[in-house]
């Protein structure tokens, strides 16, 4: 696979973020495809895609290799399905800035299970940068709070960090402990069980072919190429490291609608990017002094 050392494992997850923020700015092209077929064709055409690329990579043992696997390969796979469709659920039922605030608490728990579990000391750089990173994404959507069914949709897209919590920290365990387990299949396996869960909430299907057209791209280079990519750098960056560069994704996300959409930020997002910014380059300066 692909050799890493830290600061090429930072650059990648800088790449995965600006990727996956590509979603907001893409489903404003959409013409007809509503919440649930988004996430049943973004799903579909990642497991299109993975099912040919990673049998290519790992030669003719792959499928085998795959019913043998071990119980971690299937729940990385499990906290991938819950990643992929709980955050289109929770948008369902609360604003996007409600989910996106949720959403910010990704770090912490992150740093938290991967204390439970493996017992990995937290640097108190990562827990400063923790703190700074979800109070700027709170100040960025903080006067958006409120509305029905608010507590609801929240706790939906609680989901989302908790599932990439166990992720992160499952993957770097496997690594840690010198396990032969490549994670990569995880993310097939959850793009199989997201368009298992999402067909039936999404037929009939009414999306436009160029609606499909769209959502393969995002298939293909908004979740398969970050998320596999997201799982080689979990090798070699700590779990906590992992998450707080994923919420460079808000701050992408935001870029990309403004540019691409016409969506212009108001002052008080703009601060919080800036702060959640310094956060997360502050933490890794830090780390590149120390070592």
């Amino acid at each position: 696979m692909l050799q890493l050392n830290h600061a090429r494992a930072v650059a990648l997850m800088v790449l995965n973020a600006a990727l996956w923020a590509t979603a907001g700015v893409v489903t404003r092209q959409l013409e007809s495809a509503a919440s649930f077929e988004i996430t049943f064709w973004r799903s579909l055409f990642t497991l299109i895609t993975l099912a040919i690329v990673l049998p290519y990579l790992a030669g003719a043992g792959f499928w085998s290799g795959l019913r043998q696997s071990g119980p971690l390969l299937w729940l990385s796979g499990l906290c991938w399905s819950v990643m992929f469709t709980a955050f289109m659920i929770a948008l369902t039922l609360t604003s996007v800035a409600n989910v996106l605030i949720t959403l910010a608490l990704g770090p912490l728990f992150t740093a938290l299970v991967a204390r439970a579990v493996t017992g990995q000391a937290i640097p108190a750089r990562t827990w400063l940068a923790i703190a700074l990173a979800g109070l700027g994404i709170a100040w960025m959507f903080s006067d958006q709070w409120g509305g029905a069914g608010v507590l609801q949709g929240m706790a939906v897209a609680l989901g989302v960090p908790i599932a990439a919590a166990v992720n992160w920290t499952i993957t770097q365990h496997a690594h840690q402990k010198g396990l032969a387990i490549d994670l990569a299949p995880a993310v097939m396996i959850g793009a199989l069980l997201s368009c298992l869960f999402t067909l039936p909430l999404a037929w009939p299907l009414q999306g436009s072919a160029t609606d499909v057209g769209w959502l393969a791209l995002l298939g293909v280079f908004q979740l398969t190429l970050p998320c596999v990519m997201a799982v080689w750098c979990a090798r070699v960056l700590h779990a906590a490291e992992v998450s707080l560069l994923a919420l460079l994704e808000v701050v992408f996300g935001i870029a990309l609608a403004w540019l691409g959409a016409g969506e212009e930020p108001s002052l008080r997002v703009l601060s919080g990017g800036v702060l959640v910014l310094l956060a997360l380059a502050g933490n890794e300066w830090l780390g590149w002094r120390r070592r």
